[in-house]
């Protein structure tokens, strides 16, 4: 760690040398969060999506555009180049088989190809459920996998999607690697895996960078891939930073320790707004809206949440609108469902729920809570309609957004109880595990258009037997909503889909499973002498293209 430490030291003082005297090896990035884990298929964090953007490859991705491209594999397998072509399966329901085949010169950092067989393990582990990768109904699906050549596998599916060729988290695992540790006991493996016991192992990483060094909960530490055959990155050495309270980052910033920010998990838009103010053009600062959905996650099966009636009154007990223009100088896009109005599926006809504090008291009271002495309602047997919420620990705009919704509750008689974890803590075991009780606050991220089945499907609720798999941490169950979850990605005709999504929205609003606040704008900040960063607004973060990343020259 001392080690580490120094070469962050060095890397700063390169910084303070003018550039002509002294090129700009190093660059240091803030970031919010430390990732709970650095393995690509187990817990899903976007500071984790960020760091290994600059040291692997997906098989797929979506670009700055929102269009599926290839990153790990040689061209995108369509209906139309023959890539992919449909079938019948062998229980006779139509089907579809799609072919990847990886570049030639797709390498691991310690020298070895990228392979088919690389692929096959990834398959392998995530096909069983005791492993408990993330997106188990992609592994469902994809009922066969055949390793064509060294380079070349065909994915066999029991259903034909709109999506079909956008891998998603399913790529690459060095199996030479990690085979053996998952073979030994898969349910141990998410604990035992190299890629948290010997992160810095150069053959876990096939970007630009690889991970040369970590501090938990504080930094990681990045090296150039000598493997790496693609655009020779301008940075030798990229520090990402962990501090997870905005103010002591921006301090960071001014101070020149840090270079730049994250937009993906950096400053909140009100706070970069009044940096940009008081610095004038000392950095640049860019704001992109995007599918970043901040809202509140429910404990849907125990009391009091299980009742939509609560629900519905807690939505209209906030005023969401005058958070928006307060906290967030207008720059947030309320939300009615999960459904972006970028996306070209949002129903602007949705139905939506204004903040009316009187409607909210009256259906607190339908559903037997009554004032009590001191203003909290209580029910029949006595007690307090008290919700524990939670967010993210040193995040200043979700703590501040906390004490104004506990106010705003607390006018139709709601107790707000609020409890805050370190994100690693707060996404690694309190809401993967379902050990929350009330309402937590933090942001999905997603692709365009995309089904958010891992997040609303009763089939998606993590358990102890599924080795905690799945991000339907809430627990909502609705057998419509499943089936439409089941049928959306199964219509490929485009406005046949869209009258599919409006459903979906009208089902989302009545029943609430999670409380929308607004679509988040995230605040990029970099230094003027850096150029080429482009944000996605979506789940791809802008780390996946930093070999693009240049110093501008004076």
């Amino acid at each position: 760690m001392r080690r580490a430490a120094a070469a962050a030291a060095a890397g700063l003082l390169a910084l303070a040398t003018p550039a002509l005297a002294q090129p700009r090896e190093t660059l240091t990035i803030g970031i919010i969060q430390y990732p709970s884990t650095f393995h690509p298929n187990i817990d899903a964090m976007a500071a984790k999506s960020y760091v290994l953007g600059f040291a692997r490859r997906p098989l797929t991705a979506h670009g700055a555009d929102w269009q599926p491209l290839c990153m790990a594999c040689e061209s995108l397998p369509t209906l139309e180049n023959g890539g992919a072509r449909r079938e019948t399966t062998p229980d006779g329901k139509p089907g579809i088989r799609v072919t990847y085949r990886l570049r030639a010169d797709a390498r691991w950092g310690d020298g070895r190809p990228v392979s088919a067989e690389d692929l096959r393990f990834a398959w392998e582990a995530g096909r069983d459920g005791a492993t408990g990768f993330g997106g188990a109904e992609f592994y469902r699906s994809a009922y066969e996998l055949i390793v064509e050549d060294e380079r070349t596998v065909t994915l066999r599916y029991d259903k034909v999607t709109f999506d079909y060729n956008v891998a998603g988290d399913f790529q690459p695992l060095p199996a030479h690697i990690e085979r053996a540790r998952w073979q030994q006991e898969p349910r141990s493996y998410r604990n035992r895996t190299a890629y948290d016991t010997e992160t810095t192992n150069p053959g876990l990483w096939s970007g630009p960078w690889r991970i040369t060094a970590v501090q938990p909960g504080a930094g990681v530490t990045l090296e150039r891939n000598e493997a790496w055959t693609g655009p020779a990155p301008a940075f030798r050495r990229i520090q990402i930073r962990t501090v997870e309270n905005t103010a002591a980052m921006e301090a960071q910033l001014l101070a020149g320790q840090i270079d730049m920010i994250a937009g993906e998990l950096g400053l909140p838009v009100e706070q970069a707004a009044a940096l940009e103010r008081r610095t004038g053009g000392r950095f640049r600062i860019e704001y992109k809206p995007g599918l970043v959905y901040e809202h509140l996650d429910l404990r849907l099966d125990a009391p009091p949440l299980d009742d939509r009636r609560v629900r519905q009154a807690l939505l209209m007990a906030i005023d969401r609108a005058q958070i928006v223009a307060r906290l967030f100088e207008g720059r947030q896009v309320v939300a009615e469902t999960g459904v972006n109005p970028l996306d070209p599926m949002h129903d602007p006809n949705a139905p939506h729920w204004p903040h009316d504090p009187a409607r909210a008291a009256a259906l607190l009271e339908a559903a037997g809570w009554r004032p009590g002495p001191d203003g909290i309602r209580r029910n029949a047997a006595g007690e307090r309609l008290t919700i524990e919420l939670m967010t993210t620990a040193g995040n200043r705009a979700r703590e501040s957004v906390q004490q104004v919704v506990q106010g705003m509750w607390r006018q139709v008689g709601v107790e707000a109880r609020i409890r805050n974890e370190p994100p690693r803590v707060l996404f690694g075991e309190t809401l993967s595990r379902r050990r929350f009780t009330g309402a937590a606050l933090f942001a999905w991220i997603s692709s365009p258009e995309n089904v958010p089945r891992t997040t609303l499907h009763s089939e998606e609720i993590p358990t102890e037997s599924r080795n905690w798999s799945g991000q339907n941490y809430g627990g909502y169950r609705n057998p419509e909503m499943d089936a439409l979850l089941e049928a959306l990605p199964q219509e490929l005709d485009r406005e046949r889909r869209r009258a599919l999504w409006s459903r979906f929205q009208a089902i989302f609003a009545e029943d609430l499973p999670e409380l929308p606040l607004w679509f988040r704008a995230d605040a990029h900040v970099w230094p003027r002498w850096l150029d080429g960063v482009q944000p996605t607004g979506h789940l791809n973060p802008s780390s996946l293209w930093a070999e693009r990343w240049r110093v501008k020259q004076p």
